[in-house]
């Protein structure tokens, strides 16, 4: 038994040390285009699973950063920094009466560069509803007037209308 495991021992050291390189001389182009396809395709999916996982970071810091962002506008609305949003009334039981539109002449309408705020024509009615309370009886009423005439966006008459009770 000796003899054999000494033949076993030596014929697999001849097949690692004599044979084995000179089948890799002859096999090695083969193998080689093999090898770089199986590494181009380990690649890619190393690349896919890092984009998926970067996609997926960022969107739990974006959830991470709207609460944050919410948590830091009740704040600086606490703290008076920003002005608190206009609350509206609960709506009351019952069908709701439509309002009767408005109707105003076009001459009883100011010109916007005649209002107080500068560019109120690109502005949006949330950006025109915080710059209200700072306006003079007369200057809401020329914002009204516009508004009305023109786009009669109802935050922004709405906002004017508690403003001027």
């Amino acid at each position: 038994m000796t003899r054999d495991n000494n033949k076993r021992a030596v014929d697999h050291a001849a097949d690692l040390l004599f044979y084995a390189p000179i089948g890799l001389f002859f096999e090695a182009p083969a193998l080689m285009a093999k090898l770089a396809e199986q590494g181009r395709t380990h690649a890619r999916n190393a690349r896919l699973f890092g984009k998926f996982a970067v996609e997926q970071g960022e969107a739990r810091v974006r959830e991470r950063m709207s609460t944050v962002e919410e948590q830091a506008t009740g704040v600086l609305r606490l703290l008076g920094v920003l002005p608190t949003p206009p609350s509206e009334p609960p709506p009351a039981p019952g069908p709701t009466p439509v309002p009767e539109p408005v109707v105003e002449s076009a001459t009883a309408a100011p010109a916007a560069t005649e209002l107080a705020i500068p560019d109120y024509d690109s502005l949006s009615a949330s950006q025109v509803v915080t710059r209200l309370p700072g306006l003079a009886p007369d200057e809401l009423e020329r914002v009204r007037a516009y508004e009305a005439a023109h786009r009669g966006r109802k935050t922004i008459l709405n906002r004017i209308a508690q403003l001027q009770t």
